[in-house]
């Protein structure tokens, strides 16, 4: 009797004693030797979750050895893990050279697991990562290491045109949800050694994978260092879009000028990467942002060095001017119609005040009106169908413009400035460029109600002074016309020949030089 005690009391502390390993291991956020273990507290920790597939088998001469293996429902490819995982686990060998044998994870990884992408495990928070991001898990009994296997798979979009961002010449390719697909996107246009990029995750929950790409040699050391920073300090639950990156990244807060610059274009992306830009493509968005962006870089188009330089610079200018219609058009109307009655021609005034005769209201109050009934129908038509978004928006402000007229509410050269403005508020190459024109109108209309034009110039040099007081990790947001830089000018207003633009832009990268062309002569041509 007393033999069979201590036997017993031997098994029940050698029991304990494994217990504490196990819960140690826990802590310390090792997986355990015991695969039995390792899978009870992966079901546990991931609440019995039925999308988590387990997987037990044999394996080794006569299934000497116990494997297990894990992976994600929809986020891993089946049939790649039944072929090349499973089915070579499962083969019987003639030897014993894998049992007991203290190399087997360095035989499997170099014989047996016929696989590309495979990575070495030892802790708890690598393998959930891993797990919830569609690679499989394989974990040996008896062993405190197991495999990443990189298996991931799901349906995803397909490569399709631009949507917001569309060309008459050029690529017909966007970005997608999938970042391993985008930055591929951009290597095939820019195959070039020097194009480096740099990986990590944000998001407590999300784990949210990011990649930084630049060109090595070309982007400015000190902007690097600055995005690096901070992207480190944020420390958010999860990410869901680029535009949270952004909201933490950019550097006024409360501008209404972004100083972030987004797209969803492979070829502005590597234009912008040879400029000496840094892009920043974050996983399950189609819009990579870039930066430091300045003031002129959201009114160039790509289509701009897709055209010849003659009908881009027109186009160009033709943005800058339809942006100052979208700010000042409505204050001015304002402005003169209530102030200045003397600088309009008196056949013109006559006119409009035999159409203002009758209405109610005074002329600040009828654009403040017509400017709220367009945003309103400009917005419903965005979160309509797209069937009927358009027309929606195009005869509900139709509609509502004719009666307003016709009751007598409004006079009908507001609604003809009111709409050459919504007009020009589309001309402009960004949308972002075009909500903060959207933001500032309504602070012009309101000076030159109070002020007149001496309103409008008040808040013209506001505006002024507020913009060459931004910066973009550094670099002035005016740049190169504040502080100015005459090799700038060839592609700012007007955007001169390819051949011409030999450096470039200023204060963005620390190779200024671009290309080496001489234009040929008469004399060469002839020859």
């Amino acid at each position: 009797m007393g033999f069979f005690k201590n036997k017993n009391k031997i098994i029940i502390n050698s029991s304990t004693s494994s217990t504490d390993q196990i819960q140690e291991s826990k802590d310390k956020n090792e997986l355990a030797t015991n695969l039995k273990e390792n899978l009870k507290y992966i079901k546990d920790t991931l609440g019995e979750s039925t999308d988590i597939i387990f997987r037990e088998l044999k394996f080794g001469p006569g299934g000497a050895m116990s494997a297990g293996i894990i992976y994600t429902d929809g986020l891993s490819d089946t049939s790649s893990l039944q072929n090349f995982i499973m089915e070579t686990l499962m083969l019987d060998f003639k030897n014993n050279e894998l049992e007991n044998n203290p190399n087997l994870m360095n035989h499997l990884k170099d014989f047996a697991m016929t696989v590309v992408e495979i990575k070495d495990l030892t802790s708890y928070d690598d393998l959930f990562t891993a797990l919830l991001s569609g690679d499989v898990i394989f974990l040996v009994d008896g062993y405190t290491t197991g495999f990443i296997i990189g298996n991931r798979h799901w349906i995803e979009r397909g490569v399709t045109e631009p949507v917001a961002q569309s060309v008459v010449r050029g690529p017909r390719e966007a970005f997608v949800e999938n970042l391993r697909v985008n930055t591929a996107l951009i290597r095939r246009i820019i195959k070039d050694q020097n194009l480096w990029m740099e990986s990590s995750e944000v998001g407590r929950r999300s784990k949210t994978s990011i990649a930084i790409m630049y060109i090595k040699g070309v982007a400015e050391d000190k902007i690097l260092d600055e995005l690096r920073l901070r992207l480190s300090r944020i420390d958010i639950d999860g990410i869901l879009e680029s535009a949270n990156i952004e909201e933490f990244i950019q550097d006024s807060q409360y501008s209404p000028f972004p100083t972030v610059y987004n797209t969803e274009r492979p070829d502005i992306v590597s234009a912008a990467l040879l400029e000496g830009r840094i892009a920043i493509i974050i996983d399950g968005t189609p819009f990579v942002l870039i930066i430091p962006a300045v003031f002129v870089h959201f009114f160039q188009a790509a289509e701009d060095y897709y055209q010849r330089a003659l009908m881009a610079s027109f186009v160009r200018v033709l943005r800058f001017v339809a942006f100052a219609i979208s700010i000042l058009a409505p204050s001015m109307y304002i402005a003169v119609i209530t102030f200045h009655h003397e600088i309009i021609p008196p056949d013109l005034l006559i006119s409009l005040a035999a159409q203002r005769e009758g209405v109610p209201f005074p002329a600040f109050v009828e654009a403040v009106i017509m400017e709220l009934t367009f945003e309103i129908l400009r917005e419903a038509g965005l979160r309509m169908p797209r069937v009927i978004g358009p027309a929606m928006s195009i005869v509900g402000a139709f509609v509502i413009g004719t009666a307003a007229v016709e009751a007598g509410i409004i006079s009908a050269a507001m609604v003809i400035v009111v709409s050459i403005t919504a007009i020009s508020s589309f001309v402009s190459a960004s949308y972002d460029i075009a909500i903060s024109g959207r933001i500032l109108r309504f602070l012009f209309m309101l000076l030159a109600a109070v002020f007149g034009l001496y309103g409008i110039i008040i808040a013209l040099i506001a505006l002024t002074l507020h913009l060459t007081s931004l910066k973009s990790f550094g670099v002035p947001y005016m740049t190169p016309l504040g502080p100015f830089s005459a090799p700038g000018q060839k592609d700012t207003f007007v955007r001169l020949p390819i051949w011409k633009l030999l450096l470039r832009p200023s204060l963005i990268s620390k190779n200024k030089t671009r290309q080496n062309y001489t234009k040929p002569t008469r004399e060469s041509r002839g020859k």
